[in-house]
């Protein structure tokens, strides 16, 4: 069950998944996706993970664009754990992501992980941001925009939940990759940037609870 809700004068829906969804544009946005990771850990002698987290991330971002259909993808900065992780992704998930973009566009927002253009195996373009109608953007700037790098999660009924927080200038959203932290909403950067407005847990379905006091601009409108 997705979460409808208004964000400076645009109707967005916030789903289940961590992805963004907007309607009117048919645009799905997602953020940190930081595939490689495991890839990079391994890489630079840290712990290791079950190299499993790009498959894991890539079928969850499948399903979410075959509910959703939309005209353009949008990962806003750290889609991959570091450069060299995108140049090491394997042919076969390349043609994976090349198939998930057929017939439509993706973009890649640089984000610090991967500021570098997208290795040419990829689709799409890479931007610094993107504006039309809001200010899509990798970390929160000059309100009102989109953004994610802060991977904001609030604790409900005693479980950890990565969440949207959701305020007059400001859209955060969770982080969208398998082996991703999180920050809580109360930490004192996602506090001063997002005061007052209204978390979206995810989870099997995208659940609203106030921050502070709710906002207008992130006001809930319906449920679908």
């Amino acid at each position: 069950m997705t979460h409808a809700f208004d964000f400076a004068g645009h109707a967005l829906e916030a789903r289940p998944s961590g992805a963004l969804f907007w309607p009117e544009r048919r645009w799905l946005v997602v953020a940190d996706l930081h595939l490689g990771k495991s890839e990079r850990m391994a890489r630079r002698g840290g712990s290791l993970l079950p190299p499993y987290e790009v498959l894991a991330t890539l079928d969850r971002l499948e399903a979410e664009i075959a509910a959703t259909d939309p005209e353009a993808i949008i990962s806003l900065g750290d889609g991959f754990d570091d450069d060299a992780a995108a140049l090491a992704l394997p042919d076969m998930l390349c043609d994976r992501l090349r198939g998930m973009a057929w017939n439509r566009r993706w973009i890649w927002v640089s984000g610090n992980h991967d500021p570098s253009p997208v290795c040419p195996r990829l689709p799409g373009e890479t931007v610094d941001e993107l504006a039309d109608g809001l200010t899509l953007r990798h970390q929160a700037g000059q309100g009102p925009d989109v953004s994610g790098h802060f991977h904001p999660c609030v604790r409900l009924a005693g479980e950890r939940r990565r969440c949207f927080l959701v305020g007059r200038n400001h859209l955060i959203l969770p982080a969208f990759g398998a082996y991703t932290g999180g920050l809580a909403i109360d930490s004192p950067v996602l506090a001063g940037l997002v005061p007052q407005g209204i978390a979206i847990a995810c989870g099997n379905r995208a659940l609203a609870v106030p921050v502070g006091h709710p906002m207008r601009s992130g006001t809930s409108r319906r449920r679908s």
